[in-house]
């Protein structure tokens, strides 16, 4: 079977990545690789959890290996390996736009939606013309012959950063497709009466425009409306990216004031800037402080560094200074941004009424700080799924031929130090989409927010 694997990634390394550009000489290549790992080294506010001896055998492995990929694209998705090593979902590496206009997951003549549910990859949406063929509901068990989680396993995960198991889980699932423009895939399918279908399928360079089957909603960066029921007020805060929507936020103020309840849903707020979040969080407290997370970063003297080579475990004991020698040497010192919380100046009139504010895996970086802030709100409650588990301060820096890396320099937690980086933002309520909330197009993380609004809002625990 490894043979067969083998002979599979040749012929299609011959097929295909001979599209792909050729633009970087090995020098190139081993630069980039350096730069990135001493930038990791230098930079990566995370170093202390990773397994520095395997991390230094990997770079010195892939010294040979970047050399001998055959184009720019084999290069960088063996950056891309070695970047996911670091397990962290704000430290990435991008593919130059060249290679990325010849990447896509659009085949001829399907396109399909696919998401993970109880530990399957099953079809959520599929285009209209298809959705007989391919019923939603239709599990993928094989692809090129091998069982799914297996394919995923050597051809998708490796190449995913991701603080969190469950994220990366997902993000496989739902790229589990893409690919350079000619791939093709052979895919075994069960659909829900239990049958077996197999099906060949080739990467299109042209993009399918049929309707989706369900039809796919665009989101705007701010959605309002009311949910009749008991007078409640939904609001999607769908990025935080856009300082606009500060502006939007406030343009709904007067409808917002008549509320009695409020449902608040950041499922979809991939992040941004986490101001914009806090400006919106002033309307909906009454506190006059707001505590958010508690940050830092490494801290490299190099006098420091180099005392430390001389320090031993037990001269750090009661000699602060020692400890500092200590900690510099094995890259652990740390500087704490200066800690208090935000003032709340706002003369404007909140709004303070039971609110329910939905969370999922989507929710990430500056929304899940959004959340920090909102967590000893008494009056709010979190409903829905686990957070994405990741935020923090890029640092962003180009690669040869274009790509793009950033590393995360900064470390959040809840003020009293809890972390949640690598583990996400718990609900109180949590609430699983199941396989048949999708063929009925349900929401059940709404319905559960709209029957904890319906009772008297009991205090939550903290």
């Amino acid at each position: 079977m490894k043979h067969l694997l083998i002979l599979i990634f040749a012929l299609f390394s011959a097929t295909f990545y001979g599209q792909m550009p050729q633009k970087l000489t090995p020098a190139d290549k081993v630069y980039g690789l350096s730069k990135f790992w001493q930038e990791v080294n230098y930079n990566f506010v995370y170093l202390n959890k990773v397994d520095r001896e395997q991390w230094e055998s990997e770079y010195k492995k892939l010294i040979t290996e970047v050399q001998e990929t055959e184009n720019d694209y084999e290069y960088y998705r063996l950056l891309q390996k070695f970047c996911a090593f670091l397990k962290d979902g704000h430290t990435n590496i991008y593919f130059p736009q060249e290679i990325y206009d010849k990447l896509n997951d659009n085949f001829e003549a399907h396109k399909f939606q696919l998401n993970g549910i109880q530990g399957k990859a099953v079809i959520t949406g599929i285009n209209k013309s298809k959705k007989e063929e391919l019923p939603l509901g239709t599990e993928v068990t094989k692809v090129n012959g091998m069982p799914t989680q297996d394919y995923l396993d050597h051809y998708v995960i490796p190449f995913i950063s991701s603080s969190t198991d469950y994220v990366l889980q997902e993000l496989a699932v739902k790229n589990m497709f893409e690919g350079p423009i000619g791939t093709n895939y052979k895919v075994e399918f069960k659909l829900p009466d239990n049958s077996i279908k197999t099906l060949d399928f080739r990467i299109s360079e042209n993009k399918l425009e049929e309707e989706m089957y369900p039809p796919v909603v665009k989101k705007e960066l701010l959605e309002f409306k009311w949910i009749t029921r008991d007078d409640v007020a939904y609001i999607a805060l769908n990025s935080f990216d856009d300082a606009t929507i500060i502006v939007l936020f406030k343009n709904t103020l007067p409808e917002l004031y008549k509320a009695k309840k409020l449902i608040i849903d950041i499922r979809n707020n991939g992040g941004g800037n986490t101001n914009n979040g806090k400006e919106i969080l002033k309307y909906l407290t009454n506190d006059t402080l707001l505590y958010g997370s508690r940050s830092q970063t490494r801290q490299h003297i190099s006098t420091l560094k180099a005392w430390g080579n001389w320090t031993k475990d037990s001269d750090t004991l009661n000699d602060a200074e020692a400890k500092r020698t200590w900690l510099a040497f094995r890259d652990e010192l740390v500087y704490a941004f200066p800690y208090g919380p935000d003032t709340v100046k706002l003369e404007q009139k909140r709004i303070i009424v039971p609110t329910a504010i939905l969370i999922s895996m989507n929710t990430a970086s500056a929304a899940e700080d959004f959340l920090i802030f909102a967590d000893n709100q008494e009056h709010m409650i979190k409903i829905g799924g686990v957070t994405f588990g990741s935020t923090g301060q890029p640092l962003p820096f180009e690669m040869p031929g274009g790509g793009i890396a950033r590393i995360c320099t900064k470390k959040d937690t809840y003020p009293s130090g809890k972390e949640f980086v690598g583990l996400g933002i718990l609900p109180n309520i949590e609430v699983e989409k199941t396989l048949k909330d999708y063929l009925e197009n349900k929401d059940p993380v709404l319905e559960a927010a709209l029957n904890y609004l319906g009772k008297e809002p009991a205090k939550k625990s903290l």
